[in-house]
């Protein structure tokens, strides 16, 4: 299945667009500023999350609409997806499943969604933070479950800070109780990061050697991955965590590193380049990971233009053999000629898409 008559209004510059006919490989072509990313941040929305920009819902309703928003999808023949927010409570975001409201954690039991995009270019400068949400979204791709998993020790996590850091001193039973629903969620939560970095390990070393350079991971834990071991932490570090205002041990705390195994140097530490060479072929493991009996679809964008035709075709290459169905954006045809048969193109201007 895939997803297809693929429906916006009112998002960000695309008053009404739909794009019907889809194919294994989708191409949206135009100038920049023309709406071919947020084509594909509407994608992104038909997942668990805040989409590949991570913007608040208020920005990305169209600047002259109501002030709601709505985008949908068929994924095959059967189930129609949307998401949206209305004009008379544009911060809360809805959900649909075949017309009746669902909770945004169901998208992930119908959709695996996984992008590249420019902005994560800086993925290796940025902190750790924001490495860790780019491990759980490539975590929930495979594992629909780790996003409940996630929000139930967000919550927690969240309850027990406020707790901390009230200036009363917290009634030792409520924290306890509190710590034990944190260590629960954590400790699935970590061991869910653990068998993705493991899996995507595997994945790497039998990867082709090149045209891509070849990143090695490692899941630095912020603290134990048990239950039990996870709880007993927490009750150690209450005094110092109360000090902090803040819980110092956890998943939360969790790093991937990633270096070039070729060079073994820290990805930080690599040109970019490099380091976009290394994002490509995690991207491209991962996609291998996918299970082929639950759809699929990956988001590139701006993608082939940063790459020589040897790496372009390569790239080309790996994406067939995988299962999931790809969107790209470019400003021009030209670095997609090796699929120019196989895909589906639009021209986006101005909020508008034309098939051609």
């Amino acid at each position: 299945m895939a997803l297809n008559r693929v429906t916006l209004s009112q998002f960000r510059n695309h008053r009404a667009t739909q794009l019907d006919g889809t194919a294994r490989f989708n191409l949206l072509v135009g100038e920049n500023g023309a709406g071919k990313t947020n084509v594909l941040e509407a994608l992104s929305l038909l997942a668990p999350g805040r989409g590949l920009r991570r913007a608040a819902l208020p920005e990305i309703s169209a600047k002259d609409g109501d002030g709601g928003f709505a985008v949908s999808a068929n994924l095959g023949d059967a189930v129609t997806l949307g998401t949206g927010a209305t004009a008379d409570r544009p911060n809360r975001r809805v959900v649909q499943v075949n017309g009746a409201v669902a909770p945004a954690v169901r998208l992930g039991e119908w959709l695996s969604v996984g992008w590249l995009t420019p902005a994560m270019d800086r993925l290796f400068a940025e902190g750790a933070g924001a490495r860790r949400r780019f491990l759980d979204r490539l975590v929930l791709a495979l594992e629909p479950g780790h996003a409940r998993n996630a929000a139930k020790l967000e919550g927690a996590l969240r309850e027990r800070n406020r707790l901390l850091s009230d200036q009363a001193e917290p009634d030792p039973q409520w924290l306890e109780a509190l710590e034990l629903q944190l260590a629960e969620a954590g400790a699935l939560v970590a061991q869910a990061r653990i068998r993705l970095v493991a899996r995507l390990g595997e994945a790497l070393v039998i990867l082709p050697e090149g045209p891509f350079a070849r990143p090695a991971l490692q899941l630095i834990p912020g603290g134990p991955a048990t239950a039990d071991e996870l709880a007993a932490a927490l009750a150690a570090s209450r005094r110092r965590d109360r000090a902090a205002q803040r819980t110092l041990v956890g998943p939360h705390r969790d790093e991937l590193a990633v270096t070039m195994a070729g060079k073994d140097q820290a990805a930080a530490e690599c040109s970019t380049g490099e380091q976009k060479a290394m994002l490509i072929a995690i991207t491209l493991a991962h996609a291998g990971l996918l299970d082929p009996e639950r759809p699929g679809v990956l988001l590139l964008d701006e993608v082939a233009a940063h790459l020589d035709p040897v790496r372009r075709e390569a790239l080309f290459e790996r994406l067939r053999t995988g299962s999931a169905q790809v969107w790209l954006t470019g400003t021009e045809r030209a670095p997609f000629e090796a699929i120019a048969g196989e895909a589906a193109t639009w021209r986006v201007s101005e909020g508008l898409a034309e098939p051609l």
